[in-house]
């Protein structure tokens, strides 16, 4: 009999993962805190059925408990759009889901020449707070960059019909998730594995327009271009933390709808809805985000935006907008590498579940196709083919029937 070690950083990983506490995870299995943070600081092993309610507890297979992990991976700062108002516990979560992510990723290397990351070198002073800001240099500022930007990936001045694609194609990983959508909106993450950086931008997939999802990919995108990410993000002030979210909201605004292309524009008829709803089709841009626009470039006047907000809340615009779709990742850098391996019989479901087991990546099947937004069922282990039975009638056997009656 093989004896593998327990090793209590994979449970704590795991219990993160599952958004749980001690508490939660004790409950669920009749165990102690106690016993459970022993066995989290290694100081004991749990037994055998002890180790099995863990694994039942928190749908893991029993094996990922005494594997030891091919990459070290460590999480940077990670940008979540409500920091302030998002439950810890549930933020953990997701970082440590981006992680496993992250292990997937490089694995898939060994496979698949990913795109490389590819992004302008910026220059930019960050304003810590709103006692300190100009806010018409951090505009211009910002109206720069995101000019910049469009130039260094040569995107012209039109609507970019496919966001997600173009990040990709520049080396940033968007994925999708079950974000709890009323508390978290999206996030950005840097990951370090190995001796590289990737960054993960990610996006509810519940109750999530496309218009929102587009802008959340913008203002994730403004945040790996702006800010820091080698820093811890609570021990910042909160007024800090508000300043980097208007600078983000600032550059997507800026980055969706350019300038000169999109304020000339909507100057033609700069107070009319029916307008906005017809651009919104054009420019894939929420109704209220193209308003707020149109008076960040003074092309309408305070009172003129007061009383279009006004209106548009009067319309019952504000629980949903008109010509509003959902927001379905239907693929992404991922998931296309996976259908391909498999396509290309490069790989077949076994292999790469195999391939991940060796690397310590040691999860379900139906929990490695949500982490990669794939279909249902693409990793199922297709079923084996019947046997051949090792017996056959006898060609006489009729001869040798019973008289009936």
């Amino acid at each position: 009999m093989v004896v593998r070690k327990f090793r209590g950083e994979r449970l704590r990983n795991a219990r993160i993962y599952r958004s749980m506490t001690l508490a939660d995870l004790a409950e669920k299995t009749d165990l102690t805190k106690q016993a459970l943070s022993q066995y989290e600081n290694g100081t004991t092993t749990p037994s055998d059925s002890n180790l099995f309610a863990l694994a039942r507890a928190l749908y893991f297979p029993v094996e990922y408990f005494s594997t030891t992990n091919s990459y070290k991976v460590r999480s940077e700062a990670a940008y979540f759009r409500s920091l302030m108002s998002t439950n810890k516990k549930d933020r953990l979560a997701q970082i440590v889901r981006l992680e496993f992510i992250a292990q997937i990723y490089e694995t898939l290397f060994d496979y698949i020449d990913f795109p490389q990351l590819n992004l302008p070198d910026i220059a930019f002073t960050d304003s810590k707070s709103s006692d300190e800001i100009d806010e018409k240099k951090e505009a211009e500022q910002l109206e720069q960059i995101s000019a910049q930007v469009r130039q260094f990936w040569n995107l012209g001045k039109d609507c970019i019909r496919d966001l997600r694609y173009v990040l990709e194609e520049n080396g940033i990983v968007v994925t999708c998730a079950s974000l709890n959508a009323e508390k978290i909106d999206a996030f950005s993450q840097r990951t370090i594995i190995n001796n590289g950086g990737v960054f993960f931008i990610v996006i509810s997939k519940e109750n999530q327009s496309l218009v929102r999802a587009r802008f959340d990919m913008a203002h994730e995108l403004a945040h790996i271009l702006l800010h820091p990410w080698s820093e811890d993000l609570e021990s910042i002030s909160r007024e800090e933390f508000k300043a980097r979210e208007r600078q983000a909201n600032t550059l997507a605004s800026a980055f969706l709808l350019p300038k000169d292309s999109f304020g000339e524009e909507i100057a033609h008829y700069p107070t009319n809805l029916d307008y906005y709803l017809h651009l919104k089709s054009k420019w894939t841009v929420s109704i209220k985000a193209m308003i707020y626009r149109a008076h960040k470039l003074a092309i309408i006047t305070t009172n003129q935006y007061q009383y279009l907000m006004r209106q548009y809340s009067k319309n019952g615009w504000n629980s949903g907008e008109p010509d509003d779709t959902p927001y379905l990742q239907r693929s992404n850098l991922l998931q296309s590498a996976v259908e391909m391996l498999f396509a290309e019989k490069v790989l077949t479901v076994n292999g790469f579940l195999a391939t991940l087991r060796v690397k310590g990546i040691i999860l379900e099947p139906d929990e490695i196709e949500d982490l990669l937004c794939l279909s249902a069922g693409t990793l199922s282990i297709p079923p084996q083919p019947q046997k051949p039975q090792l017996f056959q009638i006898r060609s006489n056997a009729h001869d040798h029937k019973a008289e009936e009656g």
